[in-house]
This record gives structure tokens, C-alpha cells and sequence, in this order.
């Protein structure tokens, strides 16, 4: 099996304009976390598309779920032969 390598080099560039109170914010932010105001706006970047993407994945997996959760009590799988024979095997004990 391949091994993945994860390339971090900085090759892509981003831009945005801000207004001066962000930009301000943002270096104030940046000096409490002892970092530049490059890396302390690609960390909180990151941090914050990797919550999105978390909480997306968290989304779809609750709609797949409720889909497979109707769908079972909708059309119910007829139970396995052991589980019909402990269902007779209680019925059995409890009329007693």
C-alpha cells in the first residue's frame, strides 16, 4: 500500500482585504500567541475550515443514519434462526 506524504510547503498564495480595526485584531491576536500575523491567520484559517468540515461530516452521518433508522422500521429483517429459537425458547419459560 502507497504511503501518503503530506506536502506542507507554502506554494499557494491567499489575499483578502480587511479593514484596519481586523487587521488590528488580528496583529494584537497574533503578538498573545507569539506568532506572525501570517501564521496566526493560516492557524486560525485551518482551525476553522477543519471545525467545518468536522461538523459537516457529523451532518451527513446523522442524515445517512436517520435514512438507515426508517428504512430498518420500515422493512425490518426477518430474524435469524437462533434468534427464533431463543424467542420460542422464552416464550416457553415464561408461560410456565
Amino acid at each position: 500500500m502507497p504511503s501518503q506524504i503530506t506536502d506542507n510547503r507554502r506554494t499557494e498564495r491567499l489575499e483578502a482585504r480587511v479593514s484596519a480595526h481586523q487587521k488590528e485584531a488580528f496583529l494584537q491576536a497574533a503578538t498573545l500567541r507569539g506568532q506572525t500575523l501570517t501564521d496566526f491567520i493560516i492557524s486560525a484559517a485551518n482551525d476553522a475550515a477543519q471545525q467545518t468540515l468536522k461538523e459537516q461530516g457529523l451532518v451527513e452521518l446523522t442524515r445517512r443514519d436517520q435514512i438507515a433508522f426508517a428504512e430498518a422500521l420500515q422493512n425490518p429483517p426477518q430474524p435469524v434462526e437462533k434468534l427464533q429459537l431463543a424467542a420460542q425458547e422464552y416464550r416457553k419459560r415464561v408461560s410456565q
